[in-house]
């Protein structure tokens, strides 16, 4: 992983995103060049992002027509913090679902739901997305919102 710039350093990030459940928010370009933006679920790997989606969403084709990305993956309540950043994007097959699985598990706890049922359904076609982060920032928002998060208490 790139070492960030802002708020916190690399094992601080490291630790937010391991964490942290929120979405991720992936930012790309479409084929005629407009801007596209949409939540996955991801994980920390090896300084990676990993994603995963049917194997055929839209974004899977605009990825391979452009891999370049943005991204941020933020709190959604005060003292607002996160990370945000820029990146390449690969796609493969998941074949197995290996990828999706674990993203499921990490959401959600256990494959034991309606929405991993549907999701894991074997007609289903999966790829795993990795993101390659090339630039990272961070914020942490807890001092100045120190009184904010405290009263939502």
């Amino acid at each position: 992983m790139e070492s960030p710039s802002g708020a916190w350093d690399e094992v601080e990030t490291k630790t937010f995103l391991t964490e942290t459940t929120v979405p991720i928010r992936l930012s790309c370009h479409t084929p005629d060049g407009q801007l596209w933006m949409l939540s996955l679920w991801y994980a920390l790997r090896n300084g990676t992002l990993h994603c995963a989606t049917s194997k055929h969403a839209d974004v899977v084709r605009y990825l391979q027509a452009d891999n370049r990305v943005a991204f941020e993956i933020s709190t959604n309540e005060p003292p607002y913090m996160g990370v945000r950043g820029n990146g390449r994007a690969t796609i493969e097959p998941d074949e197995n679902k290996t990828q999706l699985r674990s993203l499921i598990e990490r959401y959600l706890g256990d494959t034991d739901s309606a929405l991993a049922d549907r999701l894991l359904n074997p007609e289903r076609e999966e790829v795993a997305i990795t993101i390659t982060p090339h630039r990272l920032y961070t914020w942490d928002f807890s001092d100045r919102m120190a009184d904010v998060a405290a009263q939502q208490r």
